[in-house]
């Protein structure tokens, strides 16, 4: 799928097939950049928090890391976040902690994940099984970067080739999502509803929208299909939020 976000898409969520009598021989390749920057969290138009992210690959290996600051750029909560997904996108290993000591990591058993817990540094950690496959995406709370990936994700599926262009079908995708802090999994539908136009800091820009899902939230999503598709604005209605990329 280099076709449709160049080296995003391509990068973490298409399979590179290799020879097992090559696998011996595989070289380092070098730590390609895929995205980077921070999204700006508003509520109510006030500036709260920023995280700042990056996304990198090696050797088919995708890395997303990213990290909370409040909104005068401190440190207070510590939250910081890093998720490895295979070639074929599915979870190597996801791991959060922030500086009060509390910790957590979800990693594949067997053919579910597993989700082990410290609350600080001297208890013994807790572990919890859920009945999710590897593919499952990670949508972790405060981490819109997550979303991101969704979207390269739910795009790669509905998204083709036509004629130089990149033509994509509005239809409807669902996924079985674990959200590591809250402990719990979740069904979350995502659907494409076509290009509008919005205005972000005084500019309109014209960008592909996303609706993205659950039992008890709605969040719209808007890409960039002239830059990889990067996600540039999310929008939670109900808590009178906008995420925008700075």
């Amino acid at each position: 799928m280099a076709f449709l976000l160049g080296c995003s898409l391509a990068a973490l969520i298409s399979a590179h097939a290799a020879d097992k009598k090559d696998k011996d021989k595989v070289k380092t390749e070098p730590q390609q950049a895929i995205d980077s920057g921070s999204f700006g969290v508003f509520i109510k138009g006030q500036r709260v928090a920023t995280e700042t992210f990056r996304i990198d690959q090696q050797n088919g290996t995708s890395v997303i890391k990213s990290q909370v600051t409040d909104a005068a750029g401190g440190d207070a909560s510590g939250e910081k976040s890093n998720l490895e997904l295979s070639p074929k996108g599915e979870l190597l290993r996801y791991e959060w902690s922030q500086a009060a000591g509390s910790s957590l990591s979800v990693f594949p058993d067997n053919d579910f994940l597993k989700e082990r817990i410290t609350t600080s540094a001297a208890s013994k950690p807790a572990e919890q099984a859920f009945l999710l496959p590897s593919s499952s995406p990670i949508l972790d709370n405060n981490f819109f970067v997550h979303r991101e990936v969704l979207a390269w994700k739910y795009l790669n599926g509905v998204c083709q080739p036509s004629g130089g262009d990149t033509k994509c079908r509005q239809e409807a995708a669902d996924f079985g999502a674990l959200v590591p802090q809250e402990r719990s999994s979740m069904s979350v539908r995502m659907e494409l509803l076509g290009k509008e136009k919005i205005t972000i800091r005084g500019t309109e820009r014209e960008l592909m929208r996303l609706n993205l899902s659950g039992e008890n939230f709605q969040w719209a999503l808007w890409v960039d299909d002239h830059d990889h598709f990067k996600l540039i604005r999310v929008a939670i209605p109900a808590d009178s939020t906008i995420v925008d990329r700075d």
